[in-house]
């Protein structure tokens, strides 16, 4: 007798883009058959009308070991989580690894080790527009190369709040993470609202050092100022070349970081014509109110780590970006509070499904599946997910392609961490997260190391 059988759904094949009616079984964390006729189990799942698919992969967040978070990130079909994204990270890896391992997490946990946050500060520069020295790029590298000997998946990079890196700190990690075949993420920095040189600096670096490029939440970086296409064009243009470039993405132009980076300097706000009345604290005592410039002054005096979401961008950039065959869906999560945050938290992958696939029709379900899972495990380079098939790992989501529906807020508006409606049952490696719509106590998710 199996452990699960899951009944009479439309099972996504990722591999070859198709769907047909199925029986999924599944025993010891793994699907042991995909067929229309299963051995008995010891529990069944009815999933007709239902959609059955792998887990989703986001492959940019910051969860970071974070337990609400992950509740977030499963009740949305999530089972994959991959943090340590944009230059913020833990440094001692085998450490962070060795202790989500024991206490267990809700969902599996890939992570980069961040360069322009936590690497940098490491060794002593606080400047965020100050270049590192010599001695301190070699220090950074001994303290990367570590976290990569650990398990570390790439090297993040978050040029936007360390504006002042320079080209040898970005070869020096990018080479280091192409010694290693593995990825550079790389939050772009601008300068300008019409900046396109941020990308070009990147492929530059992937062209001297060869490595695998990831530029992170594309809409968020180019969304808003006509900057979109063209700079589409320069991603298709170097993959028409050969380079090994891939982007990320989510469901929101609107974003959000920290009110102390540089991201939200004067000068910065000036130069890509950002209006305070067009920001809103998402996080703290002031959550849900609108920014003016007294407020602007007194969360960077004062509340210096709390977070301030921008509206900013044009939707249909969003549908313009995931389109592309080289682009995956992401959430950009963060370890809010409950109440607090960004409506990506709770409704990402509900809202790609009911836009990209349902009302727009811009992708079919199994090419917007695909993108969500199995492409994200080939360019992250992790074995046995995203595809549910004999001996494969038993990350699923189930879903109901009919009412499926995001319905997180900004906070001035709702509730941020609203949980979606149409996803009954989530299992991650084997045990059912998601049961009915409701979160469990389960903590079958693994670390993945490298």
């Amino acid at each position: 007798m199996i452990d699960i059988r899951i009944d009479g759904g439309l099972v996504i094949d990722t591999a070859a883009k198709t769907e047909a009616v199925a029986n999924v079984c599944i025993d010891g964390g793994k699907v042991v058959e995909v067929s229309g006729a299963c051995p008995n189990a010891k529990r069944v799942i009815d999933a007709s009308g239902l959609v059955v698919a792998p887990g989703f992969i986001d492959v940019h967040a910051h969860l970071d070991g974070y337990a609400y978070g992950a509740r977030l990130a499963a009740a949305q079909g999530i089972t994959t989580t991959v943090g340590g994204n944009c230059g913020l990270s833990p440094l001692e890896m085998g450490e962070f690894f060795d202790a989500q391992q024991r206490t267990g997490y809700l969902i599996h946990q890939a992570m980069f080790v961040g360069h322009s946050f936590s690497l940098r500060r490491a060794v002593g520069l606080a400047d965020t527009g100050a270049p590192a020295s010599r001695e301190q790029v070699d220090r950074m590298l001994l303290i990367a190369d570590k976290a990569l000997r650990e398990g570390a998946a790439g090297v993040s990079l978050g040029l936007d709040y360390a504006p002042g890196s320079s080209l040898a700190e970005i070869d020096a990690m990018a080479a280091l993470a192409a010694s290693y075949g593995r990825l550079l993420p790389v939050h772009t920095r601008l300068f300008t609202q019409n900046d396109l040189y941020s990308l070009y600096e990147i492929l530059a670096a992937g062209r001297r050092t060869g490595v695998r490029v990831l530029f992170s939440h594309f809409v968020y970086q180019y969304s808003g100022f006509g900057s979109m296409t063209p700079a589409l064009d320069v991603i298709d243009r170097a993959r028409a070349q050969g380079m090994d470039v891939w982007i990320d993405s989510g469901m929101y132009t609107d974003w959000s970081t920290y009110i102390n980076t540089a991201t939200f300097d004067e000068q910065t706000i000036k130069d890509i014509s950002l209006r305070f009345g067009d920001m809103v604290v998402i996080t703290g005592k002031y959550t849900g109110t609108r920014l003016n410039r007294d407020l602007y002054r007194l969360l960077r005096r004062k509340y210096p780590d709390e977070s301030v979401a921008c509206f900013s961008g044009q939707p249909g950039e969003i549908y313009e970006t995931l389109q592309k065959p080289y682009a995956m869906m992401s959430t950009d999560s963060g370890a809010y509070a409950p109440g607090e945050g960004h409506p990506q938290i709770a409704g990402s992958y509900p809202r790609y499904l009911r836009k990209m696939v349902r009302e727009h029709r811009l992708l079919s379900l199994p090419e917007a599946v695909y993108k969500a899972t199995l492409l994200p495990a080939q360019v992250l380079q992790i074995p046995h997910k995203g595809r549910l098939a004999p001996g494969w790992d038993a990350d699923v989501v189930v879903f109901d392609m009919r009412t499926v529906c995001d319905n997180a807020k900004m906070p001035d508006k709702g509730e941020p961490d609203a949980p979606p409606t149409g996803i009954p049952y989530v299992l991650v490696n084997g045990e059912v997260a998601v049961d009915r719509g409701i979160v469990m106590n389960t903590r079958s998710g693994r670390v993945i190391r490298y």
